[in-house]
């Protein structure tokens, strides 16, 4: 069994949205809930996450937008920047503590103190872009985390796997002409929010180095496997990371109200499987996996223990 590390807080339920919007607080208790009944908890190493400083906020996002959306969430404002983003006067907060727990897996990782890590947390991040908060998102969580990698721990390569069932724009955004940083990501197309196109592969210094793989409504676990093994898989051996960062969100999954694929627990798991394999030939096995979406509590619990269960087992 690998040691792998946890990392949430109670802290981030009190991120309120607003009355019955998707990405609501009961999402980290049914994981909570779930890992424990389980019994999968007590094999995993519990990390503590501190407020990300802003320094490193700021290597993704302009300074003025990280003000505004301290200022905008502290007057009580219910939303920030779409209607589909709700906030409450403590979301500035808590998104900065939702960072730090990506900033905290790294360091386990990278320290060697374990050998991956999972963050639970919410806001999610991977549709914040550069000065725009959307998709439910104020923080890049991975993004943040992959640039912290880079620079605090002297791992010059990142890859990022992005399995939400929504395209990261905002990750993408942020990578897009860096060649120190390879983007996948396997999406549901068409979807929200329009982006990732097959043709998007980076610009200037950085083409090569985003890799967007657009499925049809109903995709289920043996197509996003064989992408994973024709496509994610000679992606990672070419790129030779030192680290893989994983956007984890759980709303492919067949029960999901937000989207129409047909992934289920053993898919999750599958698709973990092959990163992981892959990054231990690579990278000496450092992933560090932060959650995005996934809306169905308990799909999102079971799917959630799944990975973990790959993280600790394969």
């Amino acid at each position: 069994m690998r040691s792998v590390g946890f990392v949430t807080d109670p802290r981030y339920l009190g991120h309120l949205t607003g009355p019955h919007h998707p990405e609501r607080p009961e999402r980290l208790e049914a994981i909570t809930a779930r890992i424990n009944e389980s019994g999968i908890a007590k094999d995993l190493r519990v990390l503590e996450a501190s407020p990300a400083a802003l320094e490193w906020i700021r290597e993704i996002h302009d300074a003025a937008y990280i003000e505004r959306v301290r200022e905008t969430c502290e007057s009580g404002s219910p939303i920030i920047d779409s209607m589909d983003t709700g906030i409450c006067e403590e979301s500035y907060g808590i998104a900065l503590l939702a960072a730090g727990a990506g900033l905290a897996a790294a360091d386990a990782v990278a320290g060697g103190g374990v050998s991956a890590a999972f963050a639970a947390v919410r806001p999610p991040g991977h549709h914040a872009t550069r000065d725009t908060a959307m998709g439910f998102c104020l923080f890049n969580n991975a993004a943040i985390a992959a640039r912290y990698l880079q620079r605090k721990h002297a791992l010059p390569k990142i890859f990022i796997v992005d399995w939400d069932v929504h395209h990261g724009n905002g990750t993408q955004d942020a990578f897009f002409e860096d060649p120190t940083v390879f983007y996948f990501s396997i999406h549901q197309w068409p979807l929200y929010p329009g982006t990732g196109s097959a043709l998007d592969k980076g610009r200037g210094p950085g083409e090569g180095f985003t890799l967007n793989a657009p499925m049809p409504e109903g995709c289920g676990d043996d197509d996003y496997r064989r992408v994973f093994e024709e496509r994610v898989r000679p992606s990672m051996e070419s790129f030779r990371p030192d680290a893989v960062v994983i956007s984890a969100g759980f709303d492919a999954h067949r029960d999901d109200p937000l989207a129409g694929m047909r992934l289920t627990e053993p898919g999750f798991a599958d698709l973990t499987r092959i990163v992981l394999g892959n990054a231990r030939d690579l990278c000496g096995g450092r992933v560090v996996s932060l959650l995005e979406g996934g809306y169905s509590l308990g799909a999102l619990a079971a799917s959630v223990e799944a990975h973990l269960g790959s993280l600790l087992r394969d």
